[in-house]
């Protein structure tokens, strides 16, 4: 005996519907980004060179272990990125527009990450050092981090730090403690190879 029920007829996935439901168009979108990125990596596109700059008297000085530039470095490998230079050095402004300067102008790597020294605290002037050597201010990536970061925590409105670019380079600080650096780097990763690859005029 047949149910009083009609049944609906299955709903075609065209691409009317898909215009009409917003769900449906991030859904598509998320997917088709997914796979660009695995094709990416797949195709071994990208392989940025990337220098960590880990800025900070105390680990310098071998008082206290550099373990946000361990996280960086660790976290770079996503991009995907190689480690090609990687120093420790203290708080001392000179210093670290030498370091960027050697970074972007003889080493011409693809990406800078500094961490430590975007504080309050007098010792910290890496913002101002890299305002120093940058020629393009690059505020959304900063502003990003900071956004994002402060559903974790409120202290992450308390970090100055920039971004921009000098030559072919991209320079971003990151703050100086282990869960602001994977955080904040963490919040940007994604976004970054498309920036880059604007920087380095490859196809994007």
């Amino acid at each position: 005996m047949r149910s009083g029920r009609s049944e609906r007829p299955k709903e075609v996935l065209s691409e009317a519907n898909v215009r009409r439901s917003p769900v449906l168009q991030e859904t598509q979108h998320g997917s088709k980004h997914g796979e660009r990125s695995r094709t990416r990596r797949q195709k071994g596109v990208g392989g940025y060179k990337v220098a960590v700059l880990t800025i900070s008297d105390r680990c310098s000085k071998g008082q206290r272990e550099d373990k946000s530039g361990k996280i960086v470095q660790g976290l770079v490998k996503a991009l995907p990125g190689e480690v090609i230079k990687y120093e420790l050095i203290p708080d001392e402004p000179e210093m670290i527009k030498e370091k960027l300067k050697g970074y972007c102008d003889d080493l011409k790597v693809d990406l800078v990450l500094t961490n430590g020294g975007t504080g309050f605290t007098p010792r910290d002037f890496t913002p101002e050092a890299t305002k120093g050597v940058i020629e393009r201010d690059v505020p959304g990536i900063p502003e990003a981090m900071r956004t994002l970061c402060l559903h974790l925590t409120k202290r992450a409105m308390l970090s100055r730090g920039v971004a921009g670019i000098r030559g072919k380079t991209l320079i971003v600080n990151l703050p100086g403690s282990s869960m602001g650096a994977k955080e904040s780097l963490e919040a940007i990763l994604d976004g970054l190879p498309h920036g880059l690859d604007m920087i380095l005029d490859r196809e994007h």
